[in-house]
């Protein structure tokens, strides 16, 4: 296959410049009212199949009949359409993307929602403006002049994409610098810059999982206007937006010293719930040293849950639930035995005052622990081979 060549003259059309192919991946979860009308756009957008190879790889989530009605809509168009339907849909709409990615052989890959509210006369402009620039990542943006965000529906989801988007940028101002819209769904890559194997989505939010762990030499943007959705129902929702902030975590954590920074974090945090349960228990007559031990249970299962859906997501399958929370369990209670004799140790050996000793006993058991999670909780069981 050809390799693109970029940059090009600017006065060139994109038919004249374009030598390399594209494949255009949409992720669908029961949008078979959008798909007629998704191809006849495309159809009368697309650049003759001669002068821009096309094709359209729909990775299929659905519980209806959209596979179907894709199969039957595509003996009517010009360019190859191929459905991929997932019996298990990994990631979400995020890990349809990424398996449409592994399946791709083409120089430039366009992603693009099937609801119509992104406009399918840009997916030219896209690849051209990557061409005219030499960018590896061209992003249709909501948030630069000409482009408007007018398809989302009332106020809330407006306020709730942009806090996202500030969110977002706050937490990876490197990585997404020249990227206006992170939240964006509709975006132009080079195929050569994407690694499949390092991408690790969670939900519907690919273009930030692609921009932060494929890091893009060059970006540029398009503006466009958001669409209203031609047919059927927002799949945005309470549950989506919580595997959101979980894929921030989830990314933000990839360092070993950001999850150290979080796992010191959620460890402060466990503080609540162990003296909540604390005064519960000595209020309702226990005494307070079995009423300690208890109530540090609690914050052990505080901090066992955060760790595992913030900072540990993508390693939970090598071992079992119980098996991970017994030894968790069991680290932060021995936490508790090693750090008296540690501060005797600092005391005597060392004539450090209590309170120091303290101090150094809490950040040497804090530092042990987390490598002890790390290690025996969280990373693969070795094989035999």
């Amino acid at each position: 296959m050809r390799s693109l060549h970029a940059p090009i003259d600017p006065d060139l059309t994109l038919a004249q410049a374009v030598t390399g192919s594209v494949t255009l991946i949409i992720p669908t979860f029961n949008e078979a009212g959008n798909i007629a009308e998704l191809l006849r756009r495309l159809g009368g957008a697309l650049p003759d199949p001669e002068q821009l190879p096309c094709e359209v790889l729909f990775v299929d989530d659905s519980t209806d009949d959209t596979p179907a009605v894709i199969e039957k809509a595509a003996a009517d168009h010009p360019f190859p359409v191929a459905v991929l339907h997932r019996e298990t849909a990994a990631g979400g709409l995020g890990g349809a993307v990424v398996e449409g990615i592994g399946r791709a052989d083409t120089d430039w890959i366009v992603v693009m929602d099937a609801d119509l509210q992104h406009p399918p006369h840009l997916v030219p402009e896209l690849v051209g403006e990557g061409l005219r620039t030499g960018a590896d990542l061209v992003v249709a943006s909501r948030y630069i002049s000409g482009g408007s965000r007018a398809g989302l529906a009332g106020s809330y989801r407006i306020a709730v994409s942009r806090a996202a988007t500030w969110l977002a940028k706050g937490l990876f101002p490197r990585a997404l610098r020249g990227i206006s819209d992170p939240m964006s769904g509709f975006f132009a890559m080079r195929r050569r810059v994407v690694t499949a194997e390092t991408l690790k989505p969670l939900g519907y939010k690919i273009l930030l999982e692609l921009a932060v762990r494929c890091r893009p030499r060059k970006v540029a943007e398009v503006p466009f206007v958001f669409q209203d959705r031609y047919s059927g129902e927002s799949k945005s929702t309470a549950r989506e937006g919580l595997r959101f902030l979980a894929h921030l975590a989830s990314l933000r954590s990839a360092t070993p010293l950001a999850r150290m920074i979080g796992f010191g974090l959620i460890g402060l945090s466990g503080f609540v719930p162990n003296l909540a349960g604390l005064w519960l228990l000595t209020h309702a007559g226990m005494h307070y040293l079995p009423a300690e031990i208890v109530a540090n249970q609690a914050g052990v299962l505080w901090n066992f849950l955060l760790i595992e859906t913030l900072l540990f997501r993508d390693r939970r399958r090598h071992r079992h639930w119980a098996d991970r929370i017994g030894r968790f369990a069991l680290l932060a209670n021995a936490d508790l035995l090693l750090r008296i004799p540690l501060i005797a140790l600092f005391v005597a050996r060392f004539g450090m005052g209590a309170l120091p000793a303290t101090a150094l006993a809490l950040v040497t058991t804090f530092v042990l622990r987390f490598a002890a999670t790390e290690a025996l909780v969280y990373l693969p069981r070795r094989t035999r081979s």
